[in-house]
């Protein structure tokens, strides 16, 4: 049971855990442990999750969304794999805890007159200064 908040825990049928040889640095230890972890959570088909929160999802998932709506997360930082699957699912806690903040709409609003007045003037402050840069006539 993987908890995400007072209200949503997701069920350990819905995590699929598989263990892998970690790449990089560590000697022969990362050639005979399988010490990396890949978290798949089947998002798409989760009853503990509502649709608006799925879209969010999705969007934060990024390339870790599959084309069948599962959440791939992998995790090899440590040596250790009860260490690498703590943090595989805080991962996706966090991702899942993300998702349920709804944004903030936007209201769309207008410059104020005075904005707009100090904007143009300050354009042809400027314009005024490049203008003053032409080349210089002999008045001969």
């Amino acid at each position: 049971m993987l908890r995400i908040n007072d209200a949503i825990a997701i069920a350990d049928w819905e995590l699929v855990e598989s263990f892998t040889r970690a790449q990089g640095p560590g000697g022969q230890n990362v050639n005979k442990v399988s010490s990396a972890v890949e978290l798949r959570f089947e998002a798409a088909r989760s009853p503990h999750l509502g649709p608006a929160v799925k879209a969010r999802l999705k969007r934060l998932a990024g390339r870790r969304w599959t084309l069948d709506g599962a959440i791939v997360i992998r995790a090899e930082e440590t040596r250790s794999q009860a260490q690498n699957r703590a943090l595989a699912r805080e991962r996706l806690a966090e991702m899942i805890r993300e998702a349920l903040v709804v944004p903030k709409r936007r209201l769309a609003t207008k410059p104020t007159l005075g904005s707009q007045r100090r904007r143009l003037a300050a354009k042809t402050e400027r314009g005024e200064v490049k203008v003053m840069r032409g080349k210089v006539a002999d008045d001969d």
